[in-house]
């Protein structure tokens, strides 16, 4: 039993849609002062106060995105998830398009899919214990 630590929302409902996690994971890993940069998502359900969905990549063993990239600039990352290599990337937007929970984001300045690197850096600036970095079994 190996295990692997992934990302996870872990209590969606307690989400206040402050945005904190997107804003350290922009500044983290594409140093950016904006939400925009984010590897994952928070939005509102219009028209339901308070309701919110988390957007995070699931950690796929075998996920879509990578397959579906003809340029092989996405590839499974051990453990999950996926790793990605900027300077072999096309443009091309099919490994979104492939992502079916629609967890992958895409970088509309660079043209460029915007990848969760399962560091947890989004769960230790949620102040409600939405997001954990969890173990889980590879």
């Amino acid at each position: 039993e190996i295990l692997s630590k992934l990302m996870r929302v872990v209590n969606r409902e307690q989400c206040i849609g402050c945005y904190s996690c997107m804003s350290a994971c922009s500044r983290t890993w594409e140093n950016a002062l904006t939400v925009e940069k984010s590897a994952m998502r928070v939005k509102n359900y219009p028209g339901v106060e308070g309701a919110f969905s988390v957007r995070i990549c699931y950690g796929c063993i075998e996920p879509d995105c990578a397959a579906a990239c003809p340029s092989g600039a996405l590839t499974p990352r051990e453990g999950g998830g996926v790793k990605f290599e900027k300077d072999r990337c096309i443009n091309c937007g099919a490994c979104v398009k492939a992502c079916v929970p629609r967890a992958l984001q895409w970088d509309l300045e660079e043209l460029r899919p915007i990848v969760c690197h399962h560091c947890g850096i989004c769960a230790a600036f949620c102040p409600n214990n939405v997001l954990a970095l969890v173990e889980v079994e590879k």
